[in-house]
């Protein structure tokens, strides 16, 4: 298991961010793939606000939080910073779409009609638009949330009635295993399911993006084709407690 220093300075965030995009280079590299199509996503869930601040400093522009009450709290708390933006990861309530619609810019966790509905309606009304990615089951554990591969086909199908949201690709959890091989499947299963998919999406859908891979794992998931890695401790440091603490059920958040 990995140990991730805790970050407390300026030059501990630019350090630990400069060894993530090391790593990342590293694994473009053996599979010949250019580092620029890999969009880092710093996790800042449990992390406080003098934190986030220092990470801001060191570089950091779009941060992913899994509780999108705690990301409006930190939005309202930083608002001194325009340009900082706000990536909801983690499974979203349908009562709750008005806080996404209010301040992120991207949501990661599309995984049903119901909840696309309330996003839509919402955003109209704030007079956004709002990126997402639509999350898929690869792992067919029942903890987790996503649509599960065979229904992701007649889920986009349905997207065009939601204008305001923008698909810019899939995304999942990969099992949480020492079992590479394992792990790997994941990432192999979405990344064949959207090369499936892409040549039929409906106009305005875009396929293009893959997010998947976390601290553990996101060396793996750039080999297998992830765009986007969602990573949280091996930036901030590890969490005081496992995510069970923090959300029961935690193995189905998109967590980092």
């Amino acid at each position: 298991m990995m140990s991730y220093p805790q970050a407390t300075s300026v030059e501990d965030f630019r350090r630990h961010l400069a060894a993530v995009q090391a790593r990342i280079h590293a694994a473009c590299e053996r599979v010949g793939r250019d580092p620029a199509g890999v969009r880092l996503l710093p996790v800042s869930k449990t992390v406080d606000e003098a934190h986030i601040r220092l990470s801001y400093a060191a570089g950091c522009r779009q941060l992913g939080e899994n509780k999108v009450q705690e990301a409006h709290r930190k939005w309202q708390a930083m608002a001194d910073l325009p340009d900082l933006r706000w990536s909801v990861i983690g499974h979203l309530q349908s009562n709750k779409a008005k806080w996404v619609a209010r301040f992120a810019t991207e949501f990661q966790a599309l995984d049903s009609l119901r909840l696309a509905a309330a996003l839509q309606q919402r955003l109209q009304a704030e007079g956004r638009s709002l990126d997402v990615f639509v999350q898929v089951n690869t792992s067919g554990e029942a903890s987790k949330y996503g649509l599960a591969p065979r229904d992701v086909q007649a889920f986009l199908a349905a997207m065009p009635a939601y204008p305001a949201l923008r698909v810019r690709g899939l995304m999942t959890l990969a099992l949480l295993s020492t079992d590479t091989a394992r792990v790997r499947q994941c990432f192999i299963g979405l990344r064949t399911l959207r090369d499936q998919l892409r040549p039929g999406a409906p106009a305005g859908v875009d396929l293009g993006g893959l997010s998947m891979g976390m601290s553990g794992d996101f060396e793996i998931a750039i080999e297998e084709g992830a765009t986007v890695v969602r990573v949280g401790q091996a930036i901030y440091g590890a969490r005081a407690l496992p995510d069970s603490h923090y959300w029961p059920g935690a193995a189905s958040t998109g967590v980092g």
